[in-house]
């Protein structure tokens, strides 16, 4: 960037919002521009040989929409299933994907430079899928890249999807 660039031009440019959420006691933040809405638990189907992680498909207006409940995935918090349980629809990609979280904060909005480098190790997943690390307030906020965690072989969403659009 050119450094003429005056403040408040550099500051709109570097600003980015997060919707906030917790599973545990830990905090959260995922890019606002890939949640679609959010939403109660609801019962799912489930589907066979899935990992736990995975607690089945619902049909969301027509879109069939797995649901992934990262308490399970990062084993954290504890995973209970009742009318406080949230549910985050996604937009990833061309698919819609819904994570399970324990509750939903705020919306947070802070500049590029307020995000530190992810750990390399101590986290209960793999930091590849770190945006980064913020601190808001008294807290840490863990900022995840969910597009590259939700899309990665690891959860195998998409190609099970895939399969499972193709066999309907």
């Amino acid at each position: 960037m050119n450094n003429q660039v005056n403040d408040k031009q550099k500051a709109e440019v570097t600003r980015l919002e997060f919707l906030t959420f917790t599973l545990g006691e830990e905090h959260y933040g995922l890019d606002i521009m890939k949640v679609k809405e959010i939403r109660g638990y609801e019962a799912v189907t489930k589907i066979a040989n899935a990992p736990p992680f995975i607690k089945g498909v619902l049909n969301l207006r027509g879109d069939i929409v797995p649901i992934v409940d990262l308490r399970l995935k990062f084993a954290v918090g504890e995973a209970t299933y009742n009318e406080f349980t949230i549910v985050i629809m996604l937009h990833i990609g061309e698919r819609i994907v819904g994570i399970v979280v324990d509750a939903v904060s705020d919306v947070i909005n802070i500049g590029s430079d307020e995000v530190k480098p992810p750990p390399q190790f101590g986290v209960a997943f793999d930091s590849q899928y770190l945006h980064g690390l913020a601190p808001v307030n008294d807290n840490m906020i863990i900022l995840l890249n969910i597009e590259k965690l939700i899309s990665s072989s690891e959860l195998g969403l998409f190609d099970t999807s895939t399969a499972m659009q193709e066999t309907v």
